[in-house]
């Protein structure tokens, strides 16, 4: 585990996969073709206590949604690039527009379509449920599946690293005084 905390530890930035990671995978098609989505709160959450402990968001997924837009603005994440089936040209733009080096990026992915970037940046993360092909190449595994808490983990395991978790959440503690 202390491998996996020292490779956490330089990462500044983490990009995430929706469908399937942030998602347990389902699409919710309505009849006018309107595509439903349901996110975990927990995993929210997660996200703004990892931006608050200074290491930055980022989505890359292959379909395009409105409610992911409106989700990632809730959260308060810029960096969102959907649409993108093959997703090396929205990794290229994103480093980039950066300015970071692989090492200090971690990509949380679910399916085959992730590898690309799953072996080009320093921290490849899959999410309990991913295809085995994927959690092969992955340098570690979330406990909880996408969709149910696996984007937490991602999430505290940043802060864990930073040294931060414990005071993330004891903070809580005295929050509502």
């Amino acid at each position: 585990m202390q491998d996996i905390l020292e490779k956490a530890r330089k990462i500044e930035l983490v990009i995430f996969d929706v469908d399937g990671v942030m998602t347990d995978g389902s699409l919710f098609m309505g009849d006018d073709g309107q595509e439903y989505k349901a996110f975990n709160s927990l995993d929210g959450h997660g996200m703004r206590m990892l931006q608050d402990g200074g290491v930055n968001a980022a989505i890359i997924t292959g379909r395009s949604s409105n409610v992911v837009e409106h989700r990632m603005k809730d959260l308060g994440i810029s960096l969102v690039y959907q649409g993108y089936r093959d997703k090396i040209p929205a990794y290229e733009a994103l480093m980039g527009e950066i300015g970071l080096t692989p090492d200090q990026v971690a990509y949380v992915g679910d399916d085959v379509v992730d590898l690309p970037i799953m072996t080009r940046v320093g921290f490849a993360i899959a999410v309990q449920g991913a295809h085995p092909y994927v959690k092969k190449h992955a340098h570690w595994i979330t406990q909880n599946h996408g969709g149910r808490g696996a984007v937490r983990d991602v999430c505290e395991l940043m802060l864990e690293a930073r040294g931060l978790l414990s005071q993330t959440l004891e903070s809580y503690l005295y929050f509502a005084e």
